[in-house]
C-alpha cells in the first residue's frame, strides 16, 4: 500500500518517460495569441507581477536581481499549477527540481558575500549585543542556519506540494459508495491546492530575496 502510494511521485514511468516534460509543457500548449493579444488572463498576471515587483523593490538592495526572482516565481507557479492537472507529473514535488533552484541561488549569494563583502558577511554571524559567553554558540548557530538554507527552501516547496497529492491518493482508495462525499472533499482540496501552489511560489521567491538582501 505504501509503495503504491509513493509511486505516485515516481518521475520515471518507463524507458522513454516524458514525465519531466511537464516542466515546459505550459509554454507549449498556450497559443501565441496568449502572449501577443491583451486578455483577462494577461491582465491578471501583469497585475500580480506589478504587485510582486513593488515588494521586491522594498526587499532587494540590488534591483538587477528582480527579473531573476520574478522568473523563478513564475516558473515554480506554472509547474505547481500544472501539477494539479490530471495525469500531469508534478515536477516541483521532487527535490531534484527544488534543489536545482535553491542550491545555485544559495551558492551564488554565499560566494558573492565572501569575495565581495567579506566583513559584512561574517558580521551577520554575530548579532549586535550578544554576551561574550554566548558568542561562540551564536556563531555556530548562525553558520548552521546559513548552511541549511538551500535544503529548507527545497524541502519546504517539495513537502507542501507532496502533502496535498498524498491526501488525494489516500482518499481515492476509499469505498465508491462514498463517492458523492469524496467529490465534495476533492473539490475543496483542489481549491486548497491551488492556493498552496500560489503561496509556495511566492514564499520561495520572498525567502530567496531576503537571503540576497543580507549581503
Amino acid at each position: 500500500m505504501m509503495m503504491n502510494l509513493f509511486s505516485t511521485f515516481d518521475p520515471c514511468s518507463g524507458v522513454m518517460s516524458l514525465n519531466w516534460f511537464s516542466t515546459i509543457i505550459m509554454f507549449i500548449i498556450l497559443p501565441y495569441n496568449f502572449w501577443l493579444i491583451p486578455n483577462m488572463n494577461m491582465i491578471m498576471i501583469n497585475k500580480m507581477i506589478s504587485l510582486v515587483i513593488n515588494e521586491l523593490n522594498s526587499n532587494l538592495m540590488y534591483k538587477s536581481t528582480i527579473i531573476m526572482m520574478l522568473s523563478i516565481m513564475m516558473m515554480i507557479l506554472i509547474n505547481n499549477i500544472m501539477g494539479l492537472v490530471p495525469y500531469v507529473f508534478t515536477s516541483s514535488s521532487h527535490l531534484v527540481f527544488s534543489l536545482a533552484l535553491s542550491l545555485p541561488l544559495w551558492l551564488s549569494f554565499i560566494m558573492y558575500g565572501i569575495f565581495k563583502k567579506t566583513n559584512k558577511m561574517f558580521c551577520h554571524l554575530l548579532p549586535i549585543g550578544t554576551p561574550k559567553i554566548l558568542m561562540p554558540f551564536m556563531i555556530m548557530i548562525e553558520t548552521i542556519s546559513n548552511l541549511i538554507r538551500p535544503g529548507s527552501l527545497a524541502v519546504r516547496l517539495s513537502a507542501n506540494m507532496i502533502a496535498g497529492h498524498m491526501i488525494m491518493a489516500l482518499l481515492g482508495n476509499m469505498p465508491k459508495m462514498m463517492m458523492f462525499l469524496l467529490m465534495m472533499v476533492f473539490t475543496t482540496l483542489m481549491v486548497f491546492e491551488l492556493a498552496v501552489s500560489i503561496i509556495q511560489s511566492y514564499v520561495f521567491m520572498t525567502l530567496s530575496s531576503l537571503y540576497s538582501s543580507e549581503l
